[in-house]
């Protein structure tokens, strides 16, 4: 029989502080009683005002399905709302907020030579290897240009299976060794057992004893050299520190779906980040790359157990980092995240279907979770961590059935006593709720000194708020009803693959969209044609749900098209900082690649 509680005792922690001492562990304590306080209260209040809609008539079959998908779904949008909240409040409201929520955040502003040595990997597998050792070289170019280059040593970790890639791999690793390091190596596998979770683990027993820390990286990461010895210097301070994730952000794209998706991320991720780093504390995120690791305790306790075998939710885990983040924390180890903006850059997916691909490997994988929330000796805040995790995306199944309930009353007439005044309120009120993570991060931009120049300027900033909001109006409904339908995959056997991703821009064919968005097409119609012949007064208020389903087709066609990429990257729409002052390790990566050098 599997042991799911993975060996390994909680280390002994001081009653008043977290293990880095960085908090009082009773305030930390207080804030996330405080912010359960403020969701359940806020859940509460949204579902006793549902009810007073719903209901008012007597309950229904309908009625009581509308009400338990509500309770579902809607935590996690009550939850971003008020971590965007509290981040808009510790950056323009409180004295020192961003210290509050990162209070390690001092240690990395030493000059101070570094002491340990760091492994910088990258991880492949089956991807476009120039493109991806391009990035790497471009990271350890930047770490040499601070002087301390010498603290790091470079593995290239692939997995590919596929002969042309293998090939590709090691011409393209000869033409980079020698901006990549004397000590550089590249390793491949023959078998991908564990995923990238064992590439990992194989990289530890061989080479992990040489090194204090590791980075990991993916084929599409670029980081800074002075924001990776920012993150080993508070490593370095805080010897209790386990993991400290960057703030990842979304490199320059020449593609248009990736371009408006990484604005609305970019101007929203810093106040939601911070918002969630003031509670989560000492059980911060981590998402697998762009991040500092203590090598040690990760080694020793962070090993994950293997699922029982059978169905698509057994054998090795594929989201491993979420698990790993519980498992430092449970071996007393703090995981933090730097919740600044630097040069910690990942590319984003070019096309809807590329977008929904991974999304759906991730939601595969957090489903695997369902099998280890018993695992022993997690935090309370860990477990909690990992349940919101599968709770996210069995929240898009619970807006469908929503959905497909409210239709059904007006289908069956059974809409008569509603308060159609009230119904209408609540549909703004849960609007914007939902749409508040963005609007903190637009706040925040605007109230930041240069915040809006940064972006091209205020009517600039303007447009690509304004793109990016009916962009995520027609992105969600789309995407939500692929996950329901994976999710109803899973339990007949369905599973993912696990591959290379497509990173550069490319032309979706109207027939490829069509094979993949016809079940959202199909859906759409039958919605629009039950609401428009039962209630076509509704249809306004339906109209957001209805056209992300019935436009899923061209809208997934159009984001990819050369055409309005090259109008987008012309008029700058949805730009983000870096295409009006140049990163500086992002620049080397628009120059050929360099000649090899010949032996002596």
């Amino acid at each position: 029989m599997t042991d799911l509680s993975v060996s390994g005792a909680s280390t002994p922690e001081s009653a008043s502080h977290t293990p880095a001492g960085l908090q009082s562990a009773r305030a930390l304590l207080a804030r996330r009683i405080l912010v359960a306080a403020l969701n359940l209260g806020s859940l509460a209040a949204l579902g006793y005002a549902l009810s007073l809609v719903f209901g008012a008539g007597g309950w229904t079959v309908a009625d009581i399905v509308i009400l338990a998908a509500f309770l579902v779904g809607a935590p996690w949008t009550v939850m971003g709302f008020w971590n965007a909240m509290i981040g808009l409040w510790l950056l323009h409201g409180a004295r020192n907020g961003l210290h509050a929520a990162a209070p390690h955040l001092a240690a990395g502003e030493s000059a101070a030579p570094l002491r340990a040595r760091t492994a910088i990997l990258m991880f492949l597998r089956n991807e476009d290897a120039e493109r991806a050792l391009s990035r790497l070289a471009a990271t350890r170019q930047s770490l040499d240009d601070t002087g301390q280059g010498d603290r790091f040593d470079v593995f290239v970790l692939s997995d590919s299976d596929q002969p042309e890639v293998i090939a590709d791999e090691e011409a393209a690793f000869a033409r980079w060794a020698h901006v990549l390091g004397p000590t550089a190596r590249y390793r491949r596998r023959e078998r991908n057992t564990g995923f990238k979770a064992g590439n990992l683990r194989d990289f530890l027993r061989r080479w992990g004893s040489g090194y204090e820390f590791f980075l990991p990286l993916d084929s599409d990461s670029v980081m800074g050299g002075a924001d990776i010895l920012r993150l080993q210097r508070i490593m370095e301070a805080h010897p209790k520190l386990g993991i400290l994730q960057s703030l990842v952000v979304g490199a320059p794209a020449e593609s248009a779906f990736a371009r408006i998706f990484q604005f609305g991320m970019r101007a929203g991720m810093r106040s939601f980040t911070i918002g969630a780093a003031w509670w989560h504390g000492d059980c911060g995120p981590y998402w697998g790359h762009n991040a500092m690791v203590r090598v040690a305790p990760f080694r020793m306790r962070c090993a994950l157990p293997v699922l029982p075998d059978g169905g698509p939710l057994g054998g090795h885990i594929l989201s491993h980092d979420q698990i790993e983040a519980a498992l430092m924390r449970r071996a007393g180890y703090e995981v933090r995240v730097l919740p600044v903006e630097g040069q910690s850059y990942e590319d984003n997916p070019p096309t809807l279907f590329d977008f929904t691909q991974r999304d759906l490997r991730w939601c595969q994988g957090n489903m695997q979770y369902w099998g280890l929330l018993g695992l022993r000796g997690l935090l309370p805040m860990s477990r909690f961590q990992v349940f919101a995790a599968i709770m996210m995306y069995v929240g898009a199944p619970a807006w469908m059935l929503m959905t497909v309930a409210a239709v059904s009353k007006i289908w069956e007439e059974e809409y008569g006593s509603i308060d159609f005044a009230f119904a209408i309120s609540m549909f703004f009120i849960m609007f914007a709720v939902s749409l508040f993570p963005k609007i903190a991060g637009w706040l925040d931009v605007a109230l930041r000194p240069g915040g809006v120049a940064a972006y091209g300027g205020r009517l600039r900033f303007a447009a690509g708020a304004a793109a990016e909001v009916l962009f995520s109006l027609l992105l969600a409904p789309a995407v939500a009803f692929r996950v329901t339908l994976f999710l109803v995959g899973l339990l007949f056997g369905k599973r993912m693959a696990w591959n290379g991703q497509q990173r550069d821009a490319y032309r979706l064919s109207w027939l490829a969209a069509f094979r993949g968005l016809w079940p959202q097409t199909l859906f759409g119609i039958a919605l629009f044609a039950a609401v428009a012949s039962g209630a076509p007064s509704a249809l306004p208020w339906a109209a957001p749900v209805l056209a992300g389903l019935c436009l899923s087709i061209p809208f997934a066609v159009l984001t990819s098209h050369p055409a309005l990429n090259r109008a987008a990257v012309l008029a700058r729409l949805c730009a983000i900082p870096e295409e009006f002052t140049p990163s500086h390790v992002l620049s080397p990566l628009s120059a050929p690649p360099p000649a090899p050098k010949l032996a002596a």
